[in-house]
C-alpha cells in the first residue's frame, strides 16, 4: 500500500471508533512511537509490545470522551493528521479538551514510524 492508501484508512477507521484495526493492519511490527521529543518515561516506544503498552497506560490515565482526527496531509512517504480529544485525567479528574499533530512515515506498505506532538500540561 501506498502512504496516501495508508493515511486514508487510519483515519476511517479511526472516526468511525475502530481504534485497533490500524496497528493491526497498517503498522510494522518494527513501529517506534515517539512522543513528542521522545525523552522522558514513555517518550519512546518500540514494536507491537511497546504500543501495548503505551496503549494500557493512556487506557488507565485517561478517559475518553470524544476524538476525531482531521483528513490526512500526504507528501511521498509521510503523511500528517490531526487528531482532537476531549479527555478526563482519571487521578485528577482533570477534564480538558486538545490537539495534537501526528506525523508517520511508511515503508513497504507498512507504518514504521509515528511521531505526536503536541503542547504538554
Amino acid at each position: 500500500m501506498e502512504a496516501k492508501e495508508i493515511a486514508s484508512k487510519l483515519v476511517t477507521w479511526y472516526n468511525a471508533g475502530d481504534v485497533q484495526r490500524p496497528y493491526q493492519e497498517l503498522y510494522s511490527p518494527k513501529i517506534v512511537s515517539i512522543e513528542n521529543d521522545g525523552k522522558g518515561d514513555g517518550g519512546i516506544s518500540e514494536g507491537f509490545e511497546g504500543l501495548q503498552k503505551k496503549g494500557e497506560w493512556w487506557q488507565e490515565n485517561f478517559e475518553v470522551h470524544s476524538s476525531s482526527a482531521s483528513e490526512p496531509i500526504v507528501a511521498d512517504n509521510w503523511f500528517s493528521v490531526r487528531f482532537d480529544m476531549d479527555t478526563t485525567h482519571k487521578a485528577s479528574g482533570h477534564r480538558s479538551k486538545s490537539s495534537e499533530i501526528a506525523v508517520y512515515e511508511v515503508q513497504d506498505g507498512k507504518i514504521v514510524k509515528e511521531q505526536f506532538f503536541y503542547n504538554k500540561p
